[in-house]
């Protein structure tokens, strides 16, 4: 077998960008951010109940929505269809739900035990690792540059402290196997609290010495500028642009013809399907308030309550909502997650 030596060029290579955080921190906002700044096709692999099309204003992207089971396969599947679909830029969001998530490898990983190993789990990761390993390698490989998101939880450990055992908080750690930042090229860790980002890998090298700060387009923009081999000029992040209404809209319509239809951001049901009117104010456009009051009653899921009650944090804390507004429309999630769910209470389990 012969083997050809290249000359080492970044140009070569596509971004593996992964951004982790709690619930609220902004992944899909800031994945779409650095997919603006890299340009191109975006396609959103979205396993959030539509979660994504509430930034179809931020920028112009397909979605692919996937359903439970959330096995490695279909993963790959919905991957090689945004590939198909002309990608230049792939968003798995998010890629817990195919560790943790209903169908995905940890339910996995104990159906396989009962069925083939009498209930021995570390048996079954035999079985399990490789289709873990196929999904990550499907990434790897992709053609189009690919931004995953995952969320994050504080880890504990219990310590020794004079003597005495207490928990202590480690930090924030992703939910998806173990190693698994080892795999990309630079990884973001967001917060809550004014969504910043910290650098916890980074082989650019473009944000050593930084503070944490939003991610913003021109995040996307020094990253495509160091695959290009260029040298990025120092930009200081701008804060993120205002929000319009259309800035919190709801998720499309199930109205795909296959499981890994990809379809365009934003699709929106008529007015009278969300459950109320969606006339216009004085000015012929809705106001932010009852944009997102109209999409809380036309709801179908909890998983989009939760998504909708989460842009809701993010806009107070950006001053596009009073926070009387954020309690009313709270009010409103509340009265529609127990139509949803009647026999369950509180909001607790919409989020």
């Amino acid at each position: 077998m012969s083997f050809t030596i290249r000359q080492a060029k970044r140009s070569a290579t596509k971004l593996r960008l992964l951004i982790d955080g709690p619930s609220g921190s902004g992944k899909t906002w800031g994945a779409l951010q650095v997919a603006k700044g890299l340009g191109g096709r975006t396609v959103v692999i979205d396993t959030e109940e539509g979660s994504s099309d509430l930034y179809d204003s931020l920028h112009d992207f397909g979605v692919i929505d996937l359903k439970p089971p959330f096995t490695p396969e279909r993963y790959i599947q919905a991957i090689e269809a945004a590939e198909a679909g002309g990608a230049d830029v792939i968003i798995v969001d998010s890629i817990t739900q195919e560790w943790s998530g209903k169908g995905g490898c940890l339910e996995l990983v104990d159906e396989i035990a009962r069925a083939q190993f009498r209930g021995n789990t570390w048996s079954a990761y035999s079985v399990m690792t490789p289709r873990h390993r196929a999904f990550i390698d499907a990434m790897l490989r992709s053609t189009a540059h690919i931004i995953a998101t995952g969320r994050a939880k504080t880890e504990t450990a219990q310590v020794d402290d004079g003597g005495k055992k207490r928990v202590a908080k480690l930090g924030m750690k992703i939910e998806t196997r173990d190693g698994v930042e080892y795999e990309f090229t630079t990884v973001l860790d967001l917060i809550h609290d004014g969504h910043f980002a910290t650098v916890s890998k980074d082989r650019t090298g473009i944000f050593a010495g930084q503070d944490p700060k939003p991610i913003t387009v021109e995040t996307g923009r020094k990253l495509l500028a160091w695959l290009s081999g260029a040298i990025p000029a120092p930009v200081v992040a701008a804060p993120p642009p205002a929000k319009t209404a259309s800035a919190v809209q709801g998720p499309a319509p199930a109205n795909d013809t296959g499981p890994l239809a990809v379809s365009p951001a934003g699709s929106r049901p008529p007015a009278e399907s969300l459950g109320r009117s969606a006339g216009p104010a004085a000015n012929d456009e809705p106001t932010l308030f009852s944009t997102i009051s109209d999409y809380i009653a036309g709801a179908k899921a909890v998983k989009t309550l939760g998504a909708i009650a989460d842009r809701i944090d993010v806009l107070v804390s950006e001053g596009q909502l009073t926070h009387d507004q954020a309690h009313d429309l709270t009010e409103e999630i509340t009265k529609r997650h127990d139509q949803i769910e009647p026999k369950k209470e509180g909001l607790a389990h919409a989020i």
